[in-house]
């Protein structure tokens, strides 16, 4: 995935059980996604807020919607949401779906499945998942039009993309429309 790319439709699952299908939200204006691991990933619950605290009241004035994205199920998502009180929307994207198609996933090495099993703890279990794969952490800005505007994706797990260079990316496409 990368900037200019068309992004075929796709549908994600709100922790809440409602869908989110691409078109709905794009229908006010650019959808911007951050993929993250699982609920109890530790960079995560540090990301995840900070984004609620310094991007998600950015984005909404400029009209775009916000999106955090797992392939976690939606039961053991929504813990996350709930906790941190989120006021952005919290998907999964089952079976990776929506991350195998943008080319972001890493597998666990085989040193990690160990460890992980012999936690007691494999994290297929851990996120209902049933497999080893995560998405790296990325962001995504899609315009309205279904392209890709901006992309970033870490293979580093600890490393996320900055708010300001996100905002930047959605006034970006503003600037673009008025011109």
């Amino acid at each position: 995935m990368k900037v200019g790319d068309a992004v075929e439709p796709f549908e994600l699952m709100e922790v809440d059980v409602r869908p989110l299908p691409l078109d709905a939200l794009l229908k006010n204006g650019p959808v911007v996604l951050i993929f993250f691991r699982f609920a109890g990933c530790p960079a995560c619950n540090i990301a995840l807020p900070y984004y609620d605290q310094h991007l998600a009241p950015a984005l909404r004035r400029l009209g775009a919607t916000l999106v955090g994205v797992s392939p976690q199920v939606p039961e053991r998502l929504r813990e996350i949401k709930e906790r941190h009180k989120l006021d952005f929307l919290i998907a999964t994207d089952a079976d990776n779906a929506l991350g195998r198609r943008f080319g972001i996933l890493y597998s666990f090495d085989e040193a990690s499945r160990r460890l992980s099993s012999e936690s007691g703890s494999p994290i297929g279990e851990v996120t209902g998942t049933g497999t080893w794969e995560f998405p790296m952490p990325t962001a995504v800005v899609i315009g309205q039009a279904g392209t890709v505007r901006f992309a970033d994706v870490s293979p580093d797990w600890l490393v996320r993309t900055e708010p300001a260079v996100i905002i930047e990316a959605v006034r970006a496409i503003a600037a673009r429309a008025a011109a």
